[in-house]
């Protein structure tokens, strides 16, 4: 009904541009066997949007005030001469979009911070000098900033990931930023995000007992860390492992899953799978089992 009545099937309102956050000579590179020096040097040539933005702040002073971030809706960035360029009309629906950085990655994560808040740099050492002294790295640089100060970075990126990252995938960075970051305050940082943190297992049980779902989840994946609920101050909770593992099980999402992997199939690969799941649901005694 909805083609018969010629109903629109899609409809673009912005324009997202995707803009390079790397290290000093560690952009990304692409190349084919036996080509590698090649493409090493081509792309020690080839600007990335990064680099192309500190020869625009060279060059060009009514950029200095816009950050990097910013720069898609008042400048195109032309591929072909790797160049950013002044925009004619239209960057009112322009994005721009810095990757998510792992906190893992420790240099691109305070890196990336850096460029989300510091406008006009024009190289990566004017990105880590600071009211005039040189940083040794993007982590040094953030904190002579004013930007590590409390715990602040850890609520921004818990905010911003809860924009697109599922509960479960919140959970795994919230214990990895209590693994790895230098948290002041859990207690704090659990209450603050506990809506983005158990939303799934709120929606499934209840909100009074969804968050004990949540935070078992989190004792599990604080084991990687040799850490615990408690010595977090965090509240405790005794579910069985495997009470846990079944809330942990999404039907749909399992689902979708098997149908996407069985559409990558191969002809006899299907035909295993087939005779496989056959034994499986119809349980007849003269099939062989493993």
């Amino acid at each position: 009904m909805w083609r018969l009545n010629e109903f629109n099937l899609s409809h673009k309102s912005h324009t997202v541009v995707h803009l390079a956050v790397h290290l000093p000579q560690q952009q990304p590179i692409v190349y084919q066997d036996g080509q590698t020096a090649q493409a090493i040097e081509r792309a020690a040539l080839r600007k990335t949007t990064l680099t192309s933005w500190f020869e625009l702040n060279k060059n060009d002073p009514s950029a200095h005030n816009i950050s990097y971030s910013d720069i898609p809706q008042y400048y195109v960035f032309d591929k072909s001469t790797t160049n950013w360029k002044k925009r004619q009309r239209g960057g009112q629906n322009v994005i721009g979009r810095l990757p998510v950085v792992s906190i893992l990655d420790t240099e691109r994560y305070y890196l990336r911070m850096l460029l989300l808040r510091k406008s006009g740099a024009i190289s990566f050492d004017d990105i880590l000098t600071i009211n005039g002294l040189r940083c040794i790295t993007f982590q040094q640089a953030c904190q002579e900033y004013g930007l590590l100060r409390g715990d602040q970075q850890w609520h921004d990126a818990l905010n911003e990931a809860a924009q697109f990252q599922s509960p479960r995938q919140l959970r795994m960075l919230f214990a990895m930023i209590c693994g790895f970051g230098e948290v002041e305050d859990v207690p704090d940082l659990w209450v603050q995000h506990q809506v983005s943190l158990c939303e799934d297992f709120v929606h499934r049980y209840s909100e009074q007992t969804g968050p004990h779902y949540a935070l078992a989840d989190i004792e599990e994946l604080l084991t990687s860390y040799n850490l615990s609920l408690q010595k977090l101050h965090l509240p405790t909770v005794d579910l069985p492992a495997s009470v846990l593992e079944r809330a942990n099980f999404d039907v749909v999402e399992e689902q979708a899953k098997a149908n996407s992997y069985t559409m990558q199939l191969n002809s006899e690969q299907r035909n295993v799978v087939e005779i496989l799941l056959s034994a499986v649901y119809n349980n007849a005694a003269d099939t062989p089992k493993c």
